[in-house]
């Protein structure tokens, strides 16, 4: 398989992958190595697919384990592979990065920096980065963030109402999952016509969760700020609180600082209000009033969410649900547009519990469309484009 492009995407929880013609960008690979770390398990698809599932046995070991296994796997079951490049996802590039980049030492300890901004993901992804390097050291690398796509959004969407020379610091609303939005941005027209250029909010629902507003297809507003903690619930994240709660929990429950970010990132969202788990399938194949309870407020904060991003973009013409929980779960679809019939949201049920593209009502003034989750093929088009 000679001129491919190599795309890794270590997030928080899993390792996504895929193998790309250059020519035309063609799929030849697509998996994903679950839970590293913990009890890792791989799934694959594509025409190289069996190759690399043939007796693969994973150890616990973590994303820097797993990616370098995966790299050992690729160059010993594929033979043929020449690779011309390798693409990444990063989540933060903060103020600086802008649009993709090449990647080189400047760059890297440039994205070092930006680790406490996302510490649950940054290192992960910088540790796939190294595993590149480590097993083709001549490898050109490319960089694509996933802040890059809400540098659009105007002053006021950004600012925090802090003192000015914190935002001189670069304490600002940077927003997340920029590769995904800018992948349904890139399929909507395709979907939705003309009208794409319209009023549409996105929301990207998975472990991490988050929501968009576009106009002309670019972000305006978005609900994650300067941390991928903020906005909405998430699985075992808070989203947004009150901050006097954590400076409760410092100065009258005596919790530390590190205590404190395990209870918001690791042990809040479905997780902490469930009590069961942060798997919307878990809690949704569960009768415990717990799990109910988790899964009514996870729409209910996603529903009053969106409700201020339609204020942002004046009404509505297109809602588009993607992410894990976003594709798969028709009820929690059906629970958060139950909520929007004010602005004339209004499910087709039969077309939800099939998961069409369009779910939405013949006639319905919103659109309601599904999309699948694609972060790697923005990553592979820009890796391409870079190289030349």
């Amino acid at each position: 398989m000679s001129g491919a492009i190599l795309v890794l995407n270590t997030g928080s929880s899993s390792v996504k992958f895929a193998l790309y013609d250059q020519a035309g960008l063609d799929l030849q690979l697509r998996g994903v190595i679950d839970d590293a770390g913990d009890m890792p398990m791989i799934h694959a698809s594509g025409l190289h697919a069996d190759a690399v599932l043939d007796k693969a046995q994973l150890s616990p070991g973590g994303h820097a384990v797993q990616v370098a296994w995966l790299l050992d796997r690729l160059a010993s079951r594929l033979p043929g592979l020449e690779l011309v490049g390798a693409g990444h996802r990063v989540v933060h590039g903060g103020r600086e990065f802008t649009s993709p980049v090449r990647i080189d030492p400047q760059v890297v300890a440039a994205l070092e920096a930006f680790v406490p901004l996302a510490p649950g993901h940054q290192p992960h992804n910088l540790a796939g980065i190294a595993a590149v390097s480590a097993a083709w050291p001549e490898l050109p690398q490319v960089a694509c963030f996933d802040t890059a796509f809400h540098r659009t959004q105007p002053r006021l969407a950004k600012l925090f109402p802090l003192p000015r020379q914190l935002a001189a610091q670069g304490m600002e609303r940077y927003g997340f999952h920029g590769l995904s939005y800018q992948h349904v941005a890139e399929t909507l027209p395709a979907l939705a016509g003309p009208r794409c250029e319209g009023r549409v909010i996105v929301a990207h629902l998975g472990n991490g969760a988050s929501l968009c507003a576009m106009q002309q297809r670019r972000s305006i507003a978005t609900t994650m700020g300067m941390t991928s903690l903020d906005g909405l619930m998430m699985g075992t994240r808070s989203g947004a609180i009150d901050p006097g709660l954590v400076l409760h929990l410092i100065e009258q429950g005596g919790m530390t600082a590190k205590q404190v970010s395990d209870l918001l990132t690791k042990q809040s969202g479905l997780l902490g209000v469930s009590g069961i788990s942060g798997d919307v399938r878990t809690l949704e194949a569960s009768d415990d009033p717990h799990a109910v309870e988790a899964l009514d407020l996870f729409a209910y904060r996603a529903t009053r969410e969106i409700g201020s991003l339609i204020a942002a973009l004046g009404g509505l013409d297109i809602l588009v649900f993607t992410g894990g929980i976003g594709e798969h779960s028709a009820a929690m679809r059906a629970r958060i547009c139950d909520g929007l019939g004010w602005i004339g949201v209004n499910l087709d049920p039969a077309a939800n519990a099939r998961h069409a593209a369009t779910i939405s009502a013949n006639e319905a003034p919103v659109c309601v469309h599904v999309i699948e989750a694609n972060e790697e093929l923005p990553i592979a088009r820009a890796t391409r484009t870079l190289l030349g």
